[in-house]
């Protein structure tokens, strides 16, 4: 059995000789927008509270600090990779052409995980401040359509949420250039509210509750960070969505560098306020900033933030839709997963299946099943791709150092090797709980791989 068997060819169509393609509708500045749209969202929005009270306290700053510098570790080396290997599929694309196709379907796998819990994770909180800004209009749901199944609260399925995930799989159908339409417009409003909260809240911000800055010590401040990593998901989504950008050695750098530079500077500017108006202690709830304005009497301004959290999230479920669809289509494109998943659509020129499936599916997970307690299960699968990717940028560097590289990462191999050691070393602070769903996942890939993808896959078709 040959599990290395690489790729030759830097897109798909040129290794298969398929005409399946996506057509080149973004620019930089469209994929910026894709990124910030994925990265502002449940981070800000639902984790920096919880993370705060148990986890890290006001030390959360330091967190997002030390969660940032791992990802511009790993955005540099996934801007030279995917301005090098322009196709769609992200991680698992580039793994095909360095590693081979056994790593490429683990790494295929992994997204999958990654991409599915974090988009049902998502529409549970979406859900959750939707209803509470009906509330605010005295409007209320039957509760048996309000959470997902629980015979213990009388909850049959969350209506809201399944709602959501099927508006968005319907303007995902629609096409690219929609895609990025709406997503700007969403982007505008949610990073003006935030924008509104640090403005607002930084005159209300007591030194004194920063103190003590450590209350869980500084392995608090890591385990903090390897949990906010879930929100740095976004730019892993935008190299997804390289097959579809105008000039990608050009634009693929800029968007992804962009989009975590401008996300890190408000991620850590909403830090410092927020544990600056409220007490750590008593951010343990599930929308931190619209609390931290009524704790302040700002009743008016938490409800535009409440708008601005739905905007957020609707982004990011929108994104990490986009990629959970462009991952499918890439791999069955390849043989490892069904190809009639791989079939565009002449008018939209969108993998129409890949569609409908990825979000038929994550509508009724999110709807029935209580995902977001899964959470942790996008950090450690977002932490593994990145170190993977990391290693990839110096195997190629060795092995094909002919090919043309739109950016490169400086410093080869010293940056990539501190990537993917600062992602491994934040994978070591996640529970054992976590680690056990990871490799039970991987496990099941890897049957499905042996018993379908490995016969199926076109390379072992031209062998």
């Amino acid at each position: 059995m040959d599990l290395f068997r690489k790729k030759t060819g830097l897109l798909p169509h040129e290794e298969s000789g398929s005409t399946g393609h996506l057509k080149r509708t973004m620019g930089a500045f469209d994929l910026t927008m894709l990124g910030v749209g994925c990265i502002i969202g449940t981070g800000i929005f639902v984790i920096t509270g919880k993370a705060a009270a148990e986890n890290a306290g006001p030390g959360l700053m330091l967190s997002f600090v030390i969660a940032g510098i791992a990802c511009v570790l790993a955005a540099l080396c996934y801007a030279e990779l995917s301005s090098t290997v322009p196709a769609a599929g992200s991680a698992y694309a580039y793994s095909y052409i360095v590693f081979g196709e056994i790593l490429a379907w683990v790494l295929g796998w992994d997204l999958i995980l990654e991409y599915g819990v974090a988009a049902a994770s998502v529409s549970s909180g979406w859900s959750a401040y939707f209803q509470g800004l009906l509330a605010g209009f005295d409007v209320h749901l039957p509760l048996a359509l309000t959470a997902a199944f629980d015979s213990t609260k009388g909850t049959i399925i969350d209506l809201p949420a399944v709602c959501i995930i099927m508006l968005i799989t319907l303007l995902l159908s629609l096409g690219a250039k929609e895609t990025v339409r709406f997503n700007l417009i969403m982007v505008c409003v949610k990073v003006g509210v935030v924008l509104l909260f640090i403005g607002i809240g930084i005159f209300y911000v007591k030194p004194d509750n920063w103190t003590p800055f450590l209350p869980y010590g500084f392995s608090g401040v890591l385990s903090a960070a390897a949990i906010v990593f879930f929100a740095y998901l976004g730019f892993d989504a935008i190299s997804t969505a390289a097959e579809e950008v105008r000039n990608p050695q050009r634009n693929m750098p800029i968007g992804i560098i962009s989009s975590l530079a401008i996300c890190t500077v408000l991620y850590i500017a909403v830090s410092v306020v927020l544990t600056g108006m409220v007490p750590y202690t008593q951010l343990g709830v599930s929308d931190p900033v619209a609390f931290a304005l009524r704790f302040i009497h700002q009743d008016f301004v938490a409800g535009l933030i409440s708008v601005g959290a739905i905007a957020g999230m609707t982004t990011v479920l929108l994104v990490l839709l986009f990629g959970q669809t462009r991952l499918i289509f890439s791999m069955s494109r390849d043989g490892l997963l069904p190809v009639f998943l791989s079939k565009i659509n002449a008018k939209t020129q969108t993998p129409i299946r890949s569609t409908w499936l990825v979000g038929s599916i994550i509508a009724l997970a999110s709807g029935l099943f209580p995902l977001h307690a899964l959470t942790n299960l996008t950090s450690i699968g977002t932490l593994f791709a990145f170190a993977v990717v990391s290693v990839g940028v110096i195997v190629l560097r060795k092995k094909r150092p002919d090919l043309k590289r739109g950016f490169t990462v400086p410093w080869v191999p010293l940056l990539p090797l501190l990537s993917a050691l600062v992602c491994i070393g934040l994978m070591l602070q996640l529970h054992i709980s976590t680690w056990i769903g990871f490799i039970v996942w991987l496990l099941l890939g890897l049957l499905i791989y042996f018993f379908y993808g490995y016969h199926k896959s076109l390379l072992n078709r031209k062998s």
